[in-house]
């Protein structure tokens, strides 16, 4: 005995994302918990994309370099990368990686802008990380627990997000 019936119309497709609008929302959350952390309202996402300055030719005082506006005083250069679910651990461990490539374009920028370079990374239901060379000169953030928890690989220390923004105060964070 055989069934006749398709039962393929009942399967949902998965529905696009859009990696553009995935990435803006990310920067602009990020932006605001920078603003909510130290009480200002000078962080905000980069108009038109972190590209902007290397795409436009535009006087040397208005060029924006990074994914997020910050304060005259901060020594950042902010890089915002979300999604890249297929980036796992091993990832780390392959020059070739997204990742990586991500690292380069940050420290890029930040030579540019004369800044140090900070990589702001989260894969979907993982938590958020930031990545910076590990020669800059970072606080180790006490937290209720113990210091802050790091990774250390390469010339690279990766921190998770949260621990760093409820433990650093503006002056860490500034020149």
């Amino acid at each position: 005995m055989n069934d006749n019936y398709d039962i393929s119309k009942l399967r949902k497709k998965k529905a696009r994302v859009n990696s553009r609008t995935k990435g803006s929302t990310f920067e602009r959350k990020i932006a605001s918990l920078f603003n909510d952390r130290f009480g200002t309202k000078e962080f905000s996402r980069t108009p038109g994309s972190g590209a902007f300055a290397t795409t436009h030719s535009l006087p040397e005082h208005l060029k924006i370099y990074g994914d997020l506006i910050t304060p005259e005083k901060f020594k950042y250069c902010i890089e915002c990368k979300k999604g890249y679910n297929k980036q796992a651990v091993a990832s780390l461990f392959n020059n070739r990686s997204d990742f990586w490539v991500f690292m380069k374009k940050c420290e890029k920028d930040a030579r540019a802008c004369k800044k140090l370079p900070m990589l702001i990374f989260k894969q979907d239901r993982q938590p958020t990380l930031v990545v910076v060379k590990d020669e800059l000169p970072i606080k180790e953030v006490k937290v209720k627990q113990g210091p802050t928890n790091c990774i250390r690989i390469k010339d690279y220390r990766i921190y998770l997000f949260d621990e760093l923004l409820k433990g650093w105060k503006m002056d860490d964070w500034c020149e």
